[in-house]
């Protein structure tokens, strides 16, 4: 499908009532896991085109064009609301948690395995293995404090064992800085892939950031500290990959774009009406959004939009489906590495004077207060063994003891 082949309606017909933004929630009890992990992932990317749009408000000097950029923007808030509120009230953020996570992981492992830049594809696998580190430690919280299996909300779609620790994770801040790709000769699929992926990490960070600290106990408040820093570090990884050479109305199509494409890939999939409803009135407020930052593309840059978007075919859909043993290979494969400036090397190859080994210094000197260790611990000496649904033993033999949390492979 190409959007820009699509008759648009009019923007300002695509506002919504208060009945229309107002949806019928899923059923947690019920929900297909991946209709979840959409309405997360579609969550984030209305969050970005909001702070996208406001971050273009502020740098930007002609009102006419903060005009257009109000206009729709309040719609992407609509928009955000509209898909926000499908939560359910009685799902805890601990639950939904477990579902950012679960986006976290099939989603990088999706992109990465459809990822024709290697480079980027490396950055993708990189920290696909701590976003599933993630998942294994709040589900242990979850069971440890609610005595809920995390395997209950995924329904065994992905596997919860142990990734790369947490505790290796933290890494000097240089680090989290990469090259960043050229829009202009790359793949329709990279440009795409790296704006879902920062839009995807940034919500996650944005909603530990403000929820960790409601938690009910200290430990589970602990957690949520540790993991929303790591969340910082994977939103500047994969920021730093978006071109700067982008102009402000380049990025705005961009943005309008990737937005058609997953709500058109949604649409597609989603096997929840109610949901699938939602899918469809948003692309068609998407595709309208397209065709007006096209126009003032044209109008203020005088470009048209195949300059940035050549031919406008969406690439592949994004299909959420099983990436277990997708995911066993690269964890099996990169689980010693580390970031090292714009690359990635095995820890035991770095030298001892390096800056990741000050910064664990610094953050991790206790390893008895690093909250994603205690929580582990915390399960283990509850229920001698930590909390795990694998389909197949970890690929990490040093990860397999499941009465101990090993805090050093990946980290010295």
């Amino acid at each position: 499908m190409n959007p820009f082949e699509q008759k648009p309606m009019p923007v300002k017909d695509t506002f919504m009532d208060w009945r229309k933004i107002y949806p019928m929630p899923y059923y947690k009890q019920t929900v297909d896991p991946y209709t979840k992990v959409r309405i997360i992932l579609m969550n984030g990317i209305e969050v970005e085109a909001a702070i996208f749009k406001h971050q273009f408000h502020r740098n930007c000097q002609n009102n006419d064009i903060r005009r257009e950029l109000a206009l729709t923007r309040r719609i992407e808030q609509q928009q955000q609301k509209h898909i926000n509120w499908l939560k359910p009230i009685d799902e805890t953020a601990l639950e939904t948690t477990i579902g950012y996570e679960h986006v976290a992981v099939d989603l990088t492992a999706w992109l990465a395995q459809n990822e024709p830049d290697p480079y980027v594809k490396q950055a993708l696998d990189f920290a696909l293995l701590e976003d599933f580190d993630h998942l294994y430690r709040y589900a242990n919280l979850l069971d440890l404090d609610a005595q809920i299996p995390a395997q209950q909300l995924v329904k065994s779609y992905v596997d919860i064992t142990p990734g790369r620790p947490t505790i290796a994770e933290h890494r000097f801040p240089y680090d989290s800085v990469k090259n960043h790709v050229d829009f202009k000769t790359a793949d329709v699929r990279t440009k795409l892939n790296t704006l879902i992926i920062t839009s995807a990490e940034q919500q996650t960070m944005n909603f530990y950031m403000n929820i960790g600290n409601t938690y009910y106990n200290d430990l589970g408040r602990q957690l949520y500290q540790e993991i929303a820093m790591i969340e910082e570090q994977h939103v500047s990884h994969y920021g730093s990959l978006l071109d700067p050479n982008c102009t402000w109305l380049e990025n705005l199509l961009l943005h309008e774009y990737t937005e058609c494409y997953l709500y058109y890939s949604f649409y597609q999939d989603e096997i929840c009406a109610n949901t699938k409803s939602v899918w469809e009135l948003h692309l068609q407020q998407e595709i309208a959004h397209l065709h007006l930052a096209a126009d003032l593309l044209r109008k203020y840059e005088g470009k048209d939009w195949q300059q940035v978007i050549p031919g406008g075919e969406f690439p592949k859909l994004l299909q959420f489906h099983d990436t277990r043993d997708y995911v066993r290979d690269i964890l099996g494969q990169q689980i010693l590495l580390t970031a090292n400036r714009e690359h990635y090397t095995p820890v035991p190859e770095l030298p001892r004077d390096h800056e990741f080994f000050f910064y664990q210094n610094c953050v991790n000197h206790d390893v008895n207060a690093v909250p994603s260790h205690k929580v582990i611990v915390q399960h283990q000496k509850t229920y001698n063994v930590d909390y795990r649904a694998e389909a197949k033993t970890n690929p990490v033999q040093a990860l397999t003891d499941r009465t101990v949390d090993n805090t050093i492979i990946a980290r010295q």
